[in-house]
């Protein structure tokens, strides 16, 4: 077999490794799971020597069943503690999240980049006829991808592929002390998690022809304890899409995002929140547009096709609107 098409075949394979592999949890009870790089970036991490800014707004919104922390009692299932609430206790609550994130990048020599990521959230909890709201900075993230390996352009064909691995910290920098009324608010309008967290992963791309890809990745997240003892789950992430060029400046992109999250620890005891954790697949279809001069236009909504989770939970769809520019 000849070096190219050796080559090639790692890439499919390491593609589809991305794609495949099992993921273990989304770290939040809402949260966008998919890959923010390919997402702010696109499919071109490794422009050599240039600098990017990415202008994000999300829109996330889940309900959930609820308990009172006074009402609550702890019941063993297959070992472990979680709580139960008093049917007294509100029973279901619905949280809405405006997401605004800044992202910047710069690739080194055609072969790393480095990734900031600086959110500010705007959250809305409503549980029965109260409805709280928080404002403020959340955990800014910043990490690594290091490409492992690349090939040439295939003669005649200008296929070309790239495994990478990524590596990072979501820093505990963003507010988990917000009040209202003297009261420290609920962990799910903290604007931060108040912890630190790392998380690593492996990321591929193949060129098909001259205008159509595939790309996927996966992420494993270990999550961290805040100062209340609140914990938010581990976190596996995978992904897989495809790019196709429709003409000269749109691109249409359609994507399978998986993420498989364990439950939240309530505090230091190990009692953990029933209604957290568990499985969705989403699918993400997305359009660009180059607008010239180096400012692509995004647009994507992430719409939840199947799931198992924990308890009570319901899943939404997961807006994006985002505005790329290459310096």
């Amino acid at each position: 077999m000849s070096s190219s098409r050796f080559g090639s075949c790692c890439a499919a394979l390491a593609v589809a490794a991305c794609c495949l592999a099992p993921s273990p949890a989304g770290a939040c009870s809402i949260c966008r799971c998919g890959d923010p790089t390919f997402n702010a970036l696109g499919t071109d991490v490794y422009a050599s020597g240039n600098f990017r800014v990415a202008l994000d707004w999300e829109r996330f919104e889940k309900e959930q069943g609820v308990f009172e922390p006074g009402a609550a009692v702890s019941t063993v299932t297959n070992g472990t503690r979680l709580a139960a609430r008093d049917e007294a206790a509100p029973s279901r609550e619905s949280q809405v999240e405006n997401r605004f994130t800044t992202t910047l990048s710069y690739a080194f020599a055609d072969r790393a980049n480095l990734v900031a990521r600086l959110p500010w959230t705007s959250r809305r909890l409503t549980a029965e006829e109260s409805i709280q709201t928080s404002r403020d900075l959340a955990d800014p993230e910043l990490y690594g991808l290091f490409r492992l390996w690349s090939s040439n352009f295939a003669p005649g064909l200008g296929k070309r592929a790239w495994v990478s691995v990524l590596g990072g910290v979501k820093t505990n920098w963003g507010r988990n002390d917000l009040t209202a009324g003297g009261e420290r608010l609920d962990e799910h309008l903290q604007a931060g998690t108040g912890s630190t967290d790392v998380f690593f992963g492996l990321s591929g791309f193949y060129l098909l022809d001259s205008r159509s890809s595939v790309f996927g990745s996966t992420q494993l997240r270990r999550t961290g304890s805040n100062d209340f003892g609140y914990r938010y789950g581990n976190v596996s992430i995978a992904n897989a899409g495809y790019e196709h060029r429709i003409g000269e400046r749109l691109d249409g992109i359609v994507e399978l995002n998986f993420r498989n999250a364990d439950r939240d620890r309530l505090d230091a005891t190990g009692l953990l929140d029933p209604n957290t954790g568990g499985t969705v697949l989403y699918v993400t279809p997305h359009l660009s547009w180059d607008f010239g001069k180096g400012m692509v236009g995004r647009l994507s909504a992430q719409l939840p096709i199947a799931s198992n989770l924990h308890g009570d939970q319901k899943e939404k769809a997961v807006a994006n609107v985002g505005l790329t520019y290459l310096f």
